[in-house]
């Protein structure tokens, strides 16, 4: 393919792999903080075995990529031999927090502003903003100089990443490919015993499609920016991710490409700027979204009910766009994207993600017993 139109490619590729997430995530009422919820409120778990299983599914695609030689998912930010855990943790707990108190992760804003919230489209304002500013910006100074220092240097123990293949490679003596198999094989299936042991949610044919779908997704966009839009920029003459802000291989992820699209609106005469893989994602989100809301006649406008519901949302959106860009991603950024390359810094932040919306749920259950 002609090097000039890979970006392009890349892009709409990115469009078309997230028009179909959003229809599916909006269909299958996919929502990370909802399925933490259940559990957490109610002690069921449907929605979030249908994201496990979104989890396996991802897992095993990028992995068989990387096996393969397709994508060298090393060259991604989530397998960088630098672990920051600090900033993992509270990044992570941060955005757990934002999204509980928002009503929604990134992706749930994104399928709301599709079905005609404007507290959804004004959270997307006020995320992009901050997730800017932890970019490039104020929050971004306090990242670095704060949180960013405490980290792990995987290669001080002669690791080149910071992924659980890498740590079995070493502590067990072998070879990098068969410790990506096992790995890969104990963590699909262990996802798979715990997904498909309910018998009730064997029977949800409709969530299990959804499951899968979006798994495939993640793998698919590993596949578009990774292999096809990997190539030699002829003015350099080096190997080269086109169509990517991070110009790395990229998946599915909202935080950091949000403030991207804000950016891309705010300075659309500078040359410089582009429709990347991200933001055609965020914009293919809302497409899709969009799609499912007129055939399943649902859409409708609504706004916020009181101050205490606007401030409420603008704080937990500044929350998860600052928690977002410090943790390297929301949940489908970690919880999916950077789960599938089975990277310890994802695992820690997708826990930190759910123990801030857990801590957050149980304060809100608390306050309200408390007033009577």
């Amino acid at each position: 393919m002609d090097v000039s139109r890979l970006a392009t490619t890349v892009a709409w590729g990115g469009f078309a792999l997230a028009f179909v997430l959003g229809f599916a995530a909006s269909r299958g009422n996919v929502c990370s903080m909802g399925a933490i919820s259940d559990v957490v409120n109610m002690r069921h778990w449907g929605r979030m075995r249908t994201w496990l299983l979104a989890v396996a599914v991802a897992i095993l695609g990028a992995s068989l990529l990387q096996a393969f030689g397709l994508v060298d998912l090393s060259k991604s930010i989530f397998q960088r031999p630098r672990l920051n855990w600090v900033s993992a943790v509270v990044g992570g707990f941060a955005f757990g927090v934002g999204m509980t108190i928002a009503g929604g992760c990134a992706n749930r804003t994104l399928i709301r502003i599709a079905g005609g919230s404007l507290r959804s489209l004004v959270v997307f304002a006020f995320l992009g903003i901050s997730a800017y500013m932890t970019l490039k910006g104020l929050f971004g100074q306090w990242r670095v100089t704060y949180l960013d220092p405490f980290a792990i240097d995987f290669t001080r123990f002669g690791l080149k990443s910071q992924t659980l293949p890498a740590v079995l490679a070493k502590v067990a003596g072998i070879e990098a490919r068969t410790a990506l198999f096992a790995t890969t094989a104990l963590a699909v299936g262990a996802l798979l015993v715990f997904v498909f042991m309910d018998p009730r949610f064997r029977r949800k044919g409709d969530q299990i499609a959804v499951g899968i779908v979006i798994g495939l997704i993640v793998t698919a966009g590993w596949y578009l920016t990774g292999h096809i839009g990997y190539a030699e920029n002829p003015d350099t003459l080096e190997m080269t991710f086109f169509g990517t802000n991070s110009r790395m291989a990229e998946s599915v992820s909202f935080v950091a490409p949000i403030a991207y699209t804000l950016e891309l609106l705010l300075l659309w005469t500078d040359k410089s700027l582009g429709v990347s893989f991200g933001i055609a994602s965020t914009l293919g989100m809302i497409a899709g979204a969009l799609a499912c809301a007129l055939h399943a006649r649902t859409l409708r406008l609504e706004g916020f009910v009181s101050a205490t519901d606007t401030w409420q949302h603008l704080l937990g959106a500044a929350l998860m766009g600052f928690g977002g860009v410090t943790a390297l991603g929301c949940t489908f950024g970690q919880g999916l994207t950077g789960v599938s390359t089975l990277s310890i810094g994802s695992l820690l932040a997708v826990g930190a993600i759910a123990g801030g919306a857990a801590a957050t749920m149980k304060y809100q259950y608390w306050r309200e017993v408390r007033r009577g």
